[in-house]
């Protein structure tokens, strides 16, 4: 064997090892969202009053989720500056530690305070877990390629988001919540010895502060107008399609069966992986901001229609009882439809902005930096676009969540488009 094929040889294992982080990532992320909304009914949260304050049980269901973002966001600027002044790899197994660890005490999570405070323990191992392994796959990938193997590494999460939502509610239903996070460590550990084993050390270093010359960086700025917006449409959305489902139907939800609600989560992750399998290298080859504009403004407008899912439902005869899911009401298959039409939609966004963030990163010697600005503008939409969509729920109904998100992707993509043209000319849209 020669040197070269040796060379190709290792980095292809060290390629897989990130790819078996990002299923176990992946897998421990769906599986929560996934649960959600039967952690509702469970913990039952009610309005309650702190020190002369009204806390509404919107804000507070709002908090499941924002409880997590805030995490992420705290620990967005450490993590990505350790990962570029420090061993990436060091780091990264750090994290999986902490996450075995943290996966464990979500069984004894039985108020909605202690479930908020694990869910923010939980959000710091997906933001560490997920900037050290994109920094790394961007780091070690060739220039021509990174989009695609950013796209492989997401459809290896991907993968674990189908069989977390069915494994997680099957299990749910037979056996209650503990198990479902016993597998979860499980990953966490396997994911750790497969990193020690074959992942090689990072002898990147970074000096100083990285993030004070990217957040400045115009093509960065020009990503930013989009994706501020984008967060609140995707987490608001993606957050709230197995709320939805799963929330009773005195609350605005559909009612069903904790594997018909993973259904519904697997219907967008299913496709949006097969997407990113290809979607990556093609957004390499014509233009990374046109998949950006086309995947972005696509979802909002199926965004928008999911509220019409029970009228497509009952004018189709969609109410059907089906083996393993039981009785579905009308708009449950149209639901399904929808969301693997977002994923559909986001397989084109989503490797494409992943790579434009690590070109400008990488050129600057500060992979990790980049894509943690990249999480850092998420931030805002992702903590209050739950609370905003909590509110909607419980004040003015379950579909107003879905035409605001929906609207938030829309007026992102055009804002992106007027960004482009006017900083960059108008051939920006294909040339980036």
């Amino acid at each position: 064997m020669s040197n070269a094929d040796a060379s190709d040889g290792a980095k292809r294992s060290q390629f897989w090892a990130l790819y078996l982080t990002r299923f176990a990532e992946g897998f421990g992320f769906i599986t929560l969202i996934t649960l959600l909304g039967t952690y509702i009914n469970t913990l039952d949260p009610q309005a309650t009053t702190v020190l002369g304050v009204t806390i509404s049980a919107g804000f507070i269901i709002g908090m499941y989720t924002t409880g997590f973002t805030l995490a992420q966001t705290v620990a967005v600027i450490p993590l990505a500056w350790a990962g570029d002044r420090f061993d990436k790899r060091t780091v990264l197994l750090g994290v999986l530690a902490v996450g075995a660890g943290v996966y464990a005490l979500f069984p004894l999570a039985d108020t909605s305070a202690s479930f908020i405070l694990v869910r923010a323990l939980q959000g710091f191992v997906v933001t560490g877990a997920g900037l050290m392994t994109l920094s790394l796959v961007g780091q070690i990938a060739d220039v021509g390629t990174r989009a695609d193997r950013i796209g492989k590494a997401n459809a290896a999460a991907f993968a674990a988001s189908i069989l977390g939502p069915l494994s997680a509610g099957a299990i749910y239903d037979a056996v209650g919540f503990g198990p479902i996070f016993t597998i979860i460590s499980g990953l966490m550990v396997a994911a750790w010895v497969i990193t020690w084993l074959f992942l090689d050390a990072d002898d990147t270093r970074v000096e100083g502060f990285p993030f004070s010359d990217l957040a400045v960086s115009r093509r960065i700025l020009t990503m930013t107008s989009f994706r501020a917006q984008y967060a609140f449409a995707v987490t608001m959305v993606r957050t709230w399609i197995p709320i939805y489902a799963a929330t009773e139907m005195a609350a605005g939800g559909l009612g069903v069966a904790g594997i018909a609600v993973g259904v519904t989560v697997a219907a967008e992750k299913g496709t949006n992986m097969i997407g990113q399998l290809f979607t990556g290298r093609l957004s390499d080859a014509y233009g990374r901001a046109l998949f950006v504009f086309v995947g972005g403004g696509a979802y909002g407008l199926i965004a928008v229609v999911i509220p019409f899912a029970p009228g497509v439902g009952t004018a189709l005869g969609a109410d059907v009882t089906l083996p393993i899911l039981g009785a579905l009401p009308p708009a449950y298959l149209p639901l399904v439809v929808f969301s693997g039409l977002l994923g559909v939609a986001d397989s084109f966004r989503e490797p494409a902005s992943m790579a434009l963030f690590a070109d400008e990163g990488t050129d600057d010697g500060g992979v990790a930096s980049s894509f943690g600005i990249r999480e850092l503008v998420w931030r805002p939409g992702s903590v209050a676009g739950p609370l905003i969509a909590g509110w909607l729920m419980v004040e003015v109904s379950m579909g107003s969540v879905f035409y605001v998100g929906g609207a938030f992707a829309i007026t992102g993509v055009v804002s992106f488009l007027a960004v482009l043209a006017h900083d960059h000319g108008r051939a920006a849209l294909t040339a980036w």
